[in-house]
Parts: C-alpha cells; structure tokens; sequence
C-alpha cells in the first residue's frame, strides 16, 4: 500500500467534522438532490464490489453512494471534504478494511451506527506474491514454501485488515457469498421494515455466485498448465479455491515495482510451467507486463480484478466480468 496517499489523521478529522457539520445543517437535501431517494435507506459503499452487494441485496429500498467513482483506481482514492460528510449521514456504511487506508480512517472518525467490515465476515489470509496450489505440497506446506519465498518481497506491505494478510475476497465466489450474507443481515438490522426482501435478494444473489463457482470449478478442472502470471497478486484467494498457480509480477501491492530477480524468476517460471499468457487490469499500467509477455514470447490479455467497472471492462458487472475472467483463465491454461 503507498503510504503517501495517507491523509494524516489531524487533518482528516477536521475534514470529518467539517462535512458532517456542513450536511447535518441540510439533512435530508441529499434524498432531494438524488431525486426520489426519499425514505430509503443511504447507503455508501466504499468501492464497487461493495456497491454491487448494497444494489443486489438493497434492491429498490437502498440508495447506494459509492466514494470510489468509475475509472479510479481503489487504492488511490483521496477523498474530498463533501465525501467525508455523507459519511456520517450514511444510514449503512459497507467497506473492505485494508484496500483503501483513507477510506478506512474516515469511516473510523465519522461514527456510523451500522458500519460493516467486509473483511470480518469472512475467514482473511495471506498471500504472498506467488499464491495457489503447488502441485504435491499440503496447505501447511505451501504455506510455509511461499512464505520462506516471498517474504522479502511482501516486506512493508500492509494490504489488509491484518498485517499480511490479503483483502481481495470478493474474487473467490465463495468467499464473496459469505460476505454477501453478512450485509444482507445488516441492512435487515438496519431496517427491519423490509428484512423479508433483503433475506429474498441475499439468497438470490448467493445461488448466483453458487453457480459462478460451480462454473469456475468445472471450467478450471482439467487444464494444461495451473499457472498464470498477473500485474499483481489480486487473485490469491481464486487461485486457492481452483487449485491454480498465481503469480504476481508486482506482489500484493499494485504499485510496487518488480525486482530484476523477480523478473528472471518469471521469465524461467514461464519456461518450466509452460505459461502462454501474462494478465494485465484495466485501472493499473501494462506497462511491465507487456514488457514481461514481449521478452519472454507470451500473449497477453486482460485479468479484471474487479475493483471497478468501465467501459473498458467486459461485462456490465460482477457476474458478467467474472465469466470474462473465467474465459480468459481457460484460455490461457489450456483448459479441456
């Protein structure tokens, strides 16, 4: 996680108590402005996997607010003094502690009620920047293999909720599935009036991504290769799930920059697991991975990591883009 982009804490708490004081002095302009939202329930999310939560389980009950706009990259969010107010109007505050360190000091100062760590509703681990299954090793094994690896690559990385530990849940359907009963009992607390609905839409939403992972396992069984190369190591816990390989150019961090030794152990890793493709992401450079796939003589394609969505991304939303990940995971592996 860049550390530069953390807002320090004197000046965020001042920005707190200036936004919330500006929008407690016109409560309620906020449903008027939207245009309808009145009588819902305010819901911000602080980037899109927990927005889409919020929209599938809220349905026509919640008016979802998400601070991480189309098109910026999560990590980098710097949020304005308007966006820390509407914080503390929130009626639900639904965030991934770990992705966004500004986000996270906001949500602390604004004391909302019903706030919901995403990363508490689900069991978090760690992982290094290779992640996934190595053939013949037991999880104890593996575990200590990429930690003796990669321990000084994951040096001075905080990405999670816990030190080490990694945040990006949502890209294991069954992980996100949890997560999703998680909110689905909170907006019921929140507002008991219409339970019965949230309860519909949450199970509604966790037979899709039951089928999502029952697609994923299928589609990635019997593949010629279980190792794929990434910009950085977002896919740790899909990898875990489907018994795959992952490895990250950059590690957890998006922003960290590869090691000359990291590079070469890629390019011979390529070699020996018999690599046909390196993914890059639609909201970080490509600029190391195009360089990694041209140097080596691989393909390249598009591995969404699902932080936000785009008109660049390939499916309107969670589901859509998930099975475009899936197609292009059985593509590069050589699935049969």
């Amino acid at each position: 996680m860049n550390v530069r982009r953390l807002i320090p804490s004197t000046a965020l708490a001042g920005a707190v108590a200036l936004g919330i004081v500006a929008l407690s002095a016109c409560a309620g302009t906020s449903d008027a402005a939207d245009g309808g939202n009145e009588g819902k329930l305010d819901v911000v999310a602080s980037f899109y996997p927990m927005q889409y939560l919020a929209e599938q389980i809220g349905g026509g009950h919640v008016a979802v607010n998400t601070l991480t706009k189309p098109g910026v990259e999560p990590h980098d969010l710097e949020l304005k003094p308007k966006q820390i107010g509407e914080l503390g109007e929130a009626d639900v505050i639904l965030y991934l502690k770990g992705i966004q360190p500004a986000v996270d000091e906001a949500i602390a100062q604004a004391g909302v009620k019903n706030t919901v760590d995403a990363a508490t509703l689900t069991t978090l681990e760690a992982h290094g920047t290779a992640v996934g299954g190595h053939e013949g090793e037991s999880a104890e094994e593996h575990a200590a293999h990429a930690g003796e690896e990669h321990a000084e690559e994951e040096a001075g990385h905080d990405h999670g909720s816990e030190a080490g530990a990694d945040p990006h849940i949502w890209l294991d359907p069954v992980k996100y599935a949890e997560v999703a009963k998680g909110v689905g009992s909170a907006l019921e607390k929140a507002d008991p009036a219409h339970a019965a609905d949230y309860k519909k839409n949450t199970d509604t939403l966790v037979k899709k991504l039951g089928d999502l992972n029952t697609d994923f396992a299928n589609g990635l069984k019997n593949t010629g290769t279980k190792t794929f190369i990434t910009t950085h190591s977002a896919f740790g816990y899909l990898a875990e799930r489907y018994g795959l390989d992952q490895e990250g150019i950059s590690g957890i961090d998006p922003e960290s920059e590869p090691s000359p030794a990291r590079i070469k152990e890629l390019q011979d890793k390529a070699k020996k697991e018999k690599v046909t493709t390196v993914f890059f992401e639609t909201l970080a450079s490509d600029k190391t991975a195009r360089t990694l796939a041209s140097d080596t003589g691989l393909k390249t394609d598009v591995l969404d990591p699902l932080e936000g969505i785009t008109d660049a991304s390939k499916g309107d939303d969670y589901i859509e883009v998930m099975r475009s990940n899936l197609t292009a995971l059985q593509k590069a592996l050589g699935a049969k």
